[in-house]
């Protein structure tokens, strides 16, 4: 037979701590703000409910019960719980709390919005924050499965329409070729080591090479940008890489042609319809700060190499 369940509530919790606390009931109701009416018409519910004696009379004055003890330190036990939660959930509603899980692509959390990373740990570290890093394909679905809060991800093309967009940072691209060979005219570019299939910037790099007049023959693939960058200095394949990545020390690769081939768009992804959340709102202004500073001293946006 499963146990009885005793419907109580904090406020008639609440009077009987004020009772306990204070010299008179007078006392007691002028401190929660009611009248001695309501505290007495609440506690004897609270009485009835709980079916023990809770207090004895005392000529016209009633007194707690000696009975009444393990009552008192379950309410103030569920009342200190309760002011607990109400200050976590506060601070979770102003961002100063609770969990947050956030993506980006390797070249945002190792590049330019990896300090942003830090500085927001420092900033608010009661926030456990989970940092994910994976291509922006798999970080999309982390974001619309509601597994990711946000991320930073290549700008999908095209869009389609479930994810919210914030253009965040336009970032540069150079064509690299194997040590000793000339860029030549684009139909003698390749063959190409580049990103797997899924990638979005493979599909930007594939339509740029096109619009060039170049093929795009893929002898080798890898996710990571170091890995492309050492299968072409092996002489393996060209490749089309982010500036940042490609020529950041030890090891950079020199451009076949000095402009970047082509850029593409980086963005703050949110679910749409997503609920309220005052720490990735906060994330994302600092990652809207960061991009601005970096955009100052640089045309049209695009980042510096990073060392």
């Amino acid at each position: 037979m499963a146990p009885a369940v005793l419907h109580l509530n904090t406020q008639q919790l609440e009077y009987l701590v004020a009772v306990a606390d204070a010299s008179t009931w007078a006392e007691a109701a002028a401190s929660l703000g009611v009248t001695q009416s309501a505290l007495s018409q609440g506690l004897s519910q609270l009485e009835r409910r709980i079916g023990v004696p809770l207090f004895d009379r005392t000529g016209r004055r009633r007194v707690l019960h000696p009975g009444a003890g393990p009552v008192l330190r379950y309410a103030r036990r569920v009342l200190g719980e309760t002011h607990d939660l109400a200050r976590w959930a506060r601070a979770v509603g102003a961002g100063e709390a609770g969990q947050l899980r956030v993506g980006m692509i390797d070249l945002a959390a190792v590049g330019p919005f990896g300090p942003i990373v830090q500085r927001f740990r420092r900033e608010r570290p009661n926030v456990e924050l989970h940092l994910a890093v994976a291509p922006s394909a798999v970080l999309g679905e982390q974001v619309l499965a509601g597994e990711l809060s946000l991320a930073v991800i290549v700008e999908p093309s095209p869009n389609r329409g479930d994810l919210d967009l914030l253009p965040l940072w336009r970032d540069d691209l150079g064509l690299y070729a194997p040590e000793g060979q000339p860029a030549g005219p684009p139909a003698t570019w390749g063959p190409w080591v580049t990103f797997p299939a899924t990638s979005h910037t493979r599909r930007l790099i594939g339509r740029r090479l096109a619009e060039a007049g170049a093929g795009f023959e893929v002898v080798a693939e890898s996710h990571q940008p170091e890995v492309l960058r050492s299968m072409v200095a092996l002489g393996l394949g060209w490749t089309v890489l982010p500036v940042a990545q490609a020529e950041a020390a030890p090891n950079p690769l020199r451009r076949a042609q000095p402009e970047p081939l082509m850029s593409r768009q980086l963005v703050v992804a949110r679910r749409f319809g997503a609920a309220p959340d005052a720490a990735a709102d906060t994330l994302v202004g600092h990652l809207l700060e960061r991009a601005a500073e970096l955009r100052g001293p640089t045309p049209e946006g695009r980042h510096p190499v990073l060392p």
